[in-house]
């Protein structure tokens, strides 16, 4: 599938939900319109899984032109379905009763059947339930079935339901859908729903292009990353995950087989939804993924607690777009959590820090760190200074890199990367002002992939370029005051042309001889006229 048919494909479901969704706002669209696309590529993946195990055994379509023809073979091979469902949870990890597949719905919807909803209830309790080994429980909990906003009775629901899967499958039915293409449609909607969510985007949407520069970072070498990426990596963490797309883009820059298992918090539950569904959708089987509902600020994740700290969990990266100057409410225990007491508390108006200081406690010494802040962590006084200086000092900056302003749905402010790590190399920490390199758009800024790869390659060779990137030892850092400010270091003013006086003065003498020519060739007619002359 080309670039032009994902595109389309994006738009033909884009404009079934701006058409369909009536008096229901695009937030509560968005959750039946991904949840239907999660249903068909599980379907999807699911059929096409049951086709190769089931060999020759599996019904010609042609005999049931109607119904799925795992339906068919269900209701011929009743006997072997307990069979054929152990070993379907060996090979694709999770099963799919046959009325509850999309094309059973799909047509359910195409013949306004009554009983449609009803099914899709059943059908969402048990994939939440009895789907997969691990339970995904409350997966659909966001997707209210029952909203008036579908109709105020049962039969109206119904009905608006049939209207919305069958555009859904018609629209679908255009396009050949692999399950990258269902991931890159979902990836669009996200971006699409975002995009109309104004300040709640930032809730759950990391902008692609971003996901792309910190995952390109953070998969090369930690300690030397001129020599490329890492083979593989055991675990990598997200502790503010929105609907996952910075870790997917981890895993797409390391190959479906390059990390062992991936860690991601969130605490918004519709978005966690989202990332769960994100995950299985993209292929992550539910056994390399594990998304926990909760506050990183609390640390309410048991695996994170640090009981015994033997079994310390060490991540070999970390990636994070937390919510930028977040207010939280610190108390004097907090104080002597392990993440913060060698550092100090955050302050109460912005949580940047710490959150900054939960993700880097749990980095791995040969891992790497990246995470996208508001630019004020580089300069504010206080508690923060500190906290800065502290890990200036300790050698754990890498990588300042300023970014455009106005790149994200949710705030027009520009912002900065940070990269971290324990046990980092050279002794000066690069700067990299990436804030004039973008592509202006109507509403927001775009980096297009020639900016995205400029700001990789500076940072994996560590290269300087006049008011671009610079490389700052520690020594200057400390006569700044660990203030890291970009524009201290890298000065973007262009330096004026030189003016040339004599060649200046040249000219202003050839224009008074062409001035003076001028006046007498005109004083001739004026006093042929016999007109005052000019003076």
């Amino acid at each position: 599938m080309t670039e032009q048919d994902q595109k389309e494909l994006g738009n033909t479901l884009w404009a079934i939900a701006d058409q369909l969704r009536g008096a229901m706002n695009a937030d509560d669209f968005r959750d039946y319109m991904l949840s239907f696309l999660f249903l068909r590529y599980l379907s999807d993946n699911y059929e096409s899984a049951a086709k190769k195990e089931l060999g020759p055994d599996y019904p010609d379509l042609k005999a049931a032109p109607n119904t799925s023809p795992l339906c068919l073979w269900y209701e011929r091979n009743q006997e072997d379905s307990a069979e054929f469902e152990k070993q379907m949870r060996r090979k694709v990890h999770y099963v799919i009763k046959p009325e509850f597949l999309w094309s059973s719905i799909a047509e359910m919807a195409r013949t306004q059947d009554d009983e449609l909803l009803h099914t899709l209830q059943k059908g969402f309790k048990y994939i939440e339930n009895d789907s997969f080994a691990s339970t995904f429980q409350g997966l659909f909990s966001e997707i209210n079935l029952d909203s008036e906003k579908l109709g105020k009775r049962y039969t109206e629901r119904n009905a608006k339901l049939c209207t919305i899967i069958t555009k859904i499958a018609e629209g679908l039915a255009k396009f050949s859908t692999g399950s990258d293409i269902l991931g890159d449609a979902y990836e669009y909607l996200i971006g699409q729903f975002a995009a109309g969510s104004g300040k709640k985007a930032g809730e759950f949407y990391t902008p692609q292009q971003l996901s792309s520069i910190l995952s390109g970072i953070v998969v090369l070498d930690s300690q030397d990353p001129c020599t490329g990426k890492k083979a593989r990596f055991d675990k990598v963490l997200d502790f503010a995950c929105g609907s996952g797309s910075l870790l997917l883009n981890v895993r797409k820059n390391l190959g479906v087989h390059g990390i062992g298992k991936i860690y991601g918090q969130e605490k918004n539950i519709t978005t966690y939804n989202l990332a769960r569904m994100n995950m299985l959708l993209h292929g992550v089987k539910d056994s390399e993924f594990e998304i926990h509902h909760g506050d990183s600020l609390l640390n309410d994740w048991d695996i994170l607690k640090e009981a015994n700290p033997a079994k310390k969990m060490h991540f070999d990266a970390v990636v994070a777009n937390p919510p930028f100057s977040y207010r939280w409410e610190p108390n004097e225990a907090m104080g002597e959590n392990f993440r913060f007491k060698n550092y100090g508390l955050a302050p109460k108006s912005a949580a940047d820090f710490a959150f900054l200081l939960h993700g880097f406690h749990f980095l791995a010494k040969e891992g790497t760190m990246a995470i996208i802040l508001p630019h004020g962590v580089l300069f504010r006084g206080g508690a923060e200074e500190r906290i800065r200086t502290k890990l200036l000092k300790d050698g754990s900056i890498d990588t300042v890199i300023g970014l455009p302003a106005n790149l994200f749905f949710s705030t027009g402010i520009p912002v900065c990367i940070l990269v971290l790590k324990k046990c980092k190399k050279p002794d000066d920490v690069l700067f990299i002002n990436a804030s004039e390199h973008f592509e202006k758009g109507k509403r927001q800024n775009r980096l297009l992939p020639e900016h995205i790869d400029k700001i990789i390659y500076t940072y994996q060779f560590r290269k300087e370029e006049e008011r671009y990137s610079m490389r700052v030892p520690m020594e200057r850092i400390e006569k700044e005051g660990y203030n890291l400010n970009i524009s201290r270091y890298i000065s973007t003013a262009k330096q004026e042309k030189e003016i040339d006086l004599m060649a200046v003065n040249t000219e202003l003498a050839a224009l008074e001889e062409q001035i003076n020519a001028a006046t007498d060739k005109h004083n001739g007619f004026l006093n042929e006229l016999g007109l005052p002359l000019l003076p």
